[in-house]
């Protein structure tokens, strides 16, 4: 689904301001939306939204989280209830849990075409979850403005520099997801009319590496059933499960983590981008 002219200029003017090649932040946002900046609620447009329950419950105060859960608002872990399928119907779940607490119910909202949740605010320099939304909410370039954001904390704005679909996929998605997005991405970007050469995704890990990407690898190891301790190391456990892993698909156990390696492991995960980063 593409999105209507008006939304693609505004998009456009975002990324200009940015220094953003247009192209680019078309295909990703595009990518992430669905081709859909918003949703009339009420009579009035506003922002997609994904209401996130478990993200609620981990947000409030202990004191309240029975009351939340028994209003079905609120769920110890991902995927216990079912997301409801219209945005009216998420709409009227948020304005529910502001009932209990509203900070928490922002912060248990992903917002926009970025689909960025609110408890990121913090993280992203925003006073408040609510903050936050109220950017998304005031106009699609406001929701831009809070993917950018985002993407720029996470490191993310060389990825999307270099159309590197596939790193910029690992971290923005996760890693169980990259073949789907970064494919669907570079599409996107070809359909907008980018022309710019594609950058291959280098991302190679090895002993002695740390950070998140390490942290990502071992999250998505435990996926597929390797256990290990995920603390951002990639020490001797990392690397034996590694080489493990590796042995028992048939690669080259060298205990490195290249474009096969990462390949093979995204294809068995294939979970979503919250349960790894």
């Amino acid at each position: 689904m593409a999105f209507d002219p008006e939304v693609v200029a505004e998009i456009r003017g975002v990324a200009e301001e940015k220094g953003i090649e247009p192209e680019a932040l078309l295909a990703v946002t595009e990518v992430e939306s669905g081709g859909k900046a918003s949703s009339m609620v009420d009579g009035k447009a506003m922002p997609i939204i994904l209401y996130e329950y478990h993200v609620f419950y981990r947000c409030l105060p202990v004191s309240l989280r029975q009351e939340a859960m028994n209003r079905n608002l609120a769920r110890k872990r991902w995927g216990d209830l079912a997301y409801k399928k219209s945005q009216s119907a998420r709409y009227a779940q948020l304005e529910r849990a502001k009932e209990i607490h509203e900070m928490a119910a922002y912060a248990a909202c992903s917002w926009g075409v970025g689909q960025v949740l609110g408890e990121n605010a913090d993280w992203l320099g925003y006073p408040s979850s609510k903050a936050l939304a109220e950017e998304a909410m005031d106009s699609v370039a406001g929701q831009v403005r809070v993917m950018i954001r985002f993407i720029e904390k996470a490191g993310l704005r060389d990825e999307l520099d270099r159309h590197d679909w596939r790193g910029f996929a690992r971290r923005y998605n996760g890693p169980g997801q990259v073949e789907k997005y970064s494919g669907m991405m570079a599409r996107a970007y070809a359909r907008h009319g980018g022309s710019g050469e594609v950058e291959p995704d280098d991302l190679v890990l090895r002993i002695g590496e740390r950070g998140g990407e390490v942290a990502a690898l071992q999250r998505l190891l435990r996926t597929v059933g390797y256990h290990l301790i995920i603390d951002g190391d990639f020490g001797p456990a990392t690397r034996r499960m590694v080489v493990q892993f590796q042995s028992d698909h048939g690669l080259t156990a060298d205990g490195v983590v290249g474009p096969t390696t990462w390949g093979v492991l995204e294809a068995m995960a294939g979970r979503d981008a919250a349960e790894f980063l």
